[in-house]
């Protein structure tokens, strides 16, 4: 990001109580992006909504749908916690000739969804190139885990060989898995203008972990002479273990429920239940069926949420927007 955006970003923060964590993220930001009109997108994280909704509503009543502001932050919370997924966005926010929108989440639930994919809600936009602009706890560093499962989860649904392009574009659909908007309201070809558009910090952010792979043989890289490698993958059981292993654990739980368990040891000496995997093909499947639910029930009840939460004018106009674009990428 250029120092001048983030700066002029940064002075957005300025004006909303404090935060422990700030990214931004979304098309707005892709070094490709020649659409200034786009909204650039916000994640807040903080120590506890209610008591920050009270101080922004104070602050910056104008963000708020009028229903919002009357039932005050125990409503905005309540509708977040109870019918959505924790996440409260306030979109169309003008600053300084920008639209934007944010969102703001618990730290706590987060961490949580980062670790555990509880949600795999955020942990998914997480999984995208963000430009961070806040960071207190450093969960950049958090985040690690995640961008490793990722890779994990992608490499148990790609072929034997396969592009680099293939892997990102596997990673940033895993979190569109099963997302209801992707029938109607979402490009066709979102994945692909992601991974295109941002390709070089796809690299970056995943190299680490290729690498990881490739040292123990899971992996085999290869340059093709273009800026990307090709790579063949061991179809192995022992490899499949090894890829299922960093998963994040609650994900390995719901496998194991439906696969069955065995008792395994770790390094560090500890008794471990891992999942049965009898082939591949059928942990590759468990953990996309387990992947699709999760999505499915979580943008459902986000978007429900999201109805409610920023008004029938804003809801319509968001929707329009997103069925426009749909439309423009099927003609």
């Amino acid at each position: 990001m250029e120092k001048d955006s983030k700066a002029e970003l940064e002075s957005f923060l300025e004006s909303l109580p404090p935060v422990q964590f700030c990214c931004v993220y979304g098309s707005a930001l892709h070094p490709n992006n020649r659409d200034k009109s786009k909204m650039v997108d916000f994640i807040l994280a903080v120590p506890d909504p209610l008591n920050w909704h009270s101080e922004n509503i104070k602050l910056n009543e104008a963000h708020y749908a009028s229903g919002m502001v009357y039932g005050g932050a125990r409503l905005i919370t309540g509708v977040a916690d109870n019918i959505g997924i924790g996440v409260h966005f306030n979109p169309y926010v003008n600053w300084n000739c920008k639209m934007l929108k944010y969102g703001v989440v618990r730290m706590h639930d987060l961490v949580q969804d980062i670790r555990n994919w509880e949600r795999f809600y955020l942990s998914g936009r997480l999984q995208k190139p963000v430009h961070l602009l806040v960071d207190d706890l450093d969960i950049e560093n958090v985040n690690m885990v995640n961008l490793r499962a990722a890779v994990s989860a992608a490499l148990l649904l790609l072929p034997l060989k396969f592009s680099e392009e293939d892997l990102y574009a596997k990673i940033c659909s895993l979190s569109y898995m099963g997302d209801l908007r992707m029938l109607f309201a979402e490009d066709r070809y979102k994945v692909k203008k992601i991974v295109q558009g941002q390709f070089d910090l796809f690299q970056l952010m995943y190299k680490p972990f290729v690498e990881e792979y490739e040292a123990k043989e899971v992996l085999r890289c290869s340059s093709s002479g273009t800026h990307q490698a090709s790579i063949s993958q061991d179809y192995g059981l022992s490899a499949a273990h090894a890829i299922v292993s960093s998963l994040p654990p609650a994900i390995r739980r719901q496998m194991g429920l439906k696969l069955g368990e065995r008792k395994c040891l770790t390094e560090s000496g500890q008794v471990v239940l891992e999942p049965v995997i009898g082939s591949r093909e059928e942990a590759a499947k468990c953990m996309q069926k387990i992947l699709r639910r999760k999505v499915m029930f979580s943008s459902a009840r986000q978007a429900i949420s999201g109805l409610l939460s920023v008004g029938g004018a804003n809801a319509m106009r968001y929707l329009g927007n997103k069925i426009r674009k749909a439309w423009k990428s099927w003609r």
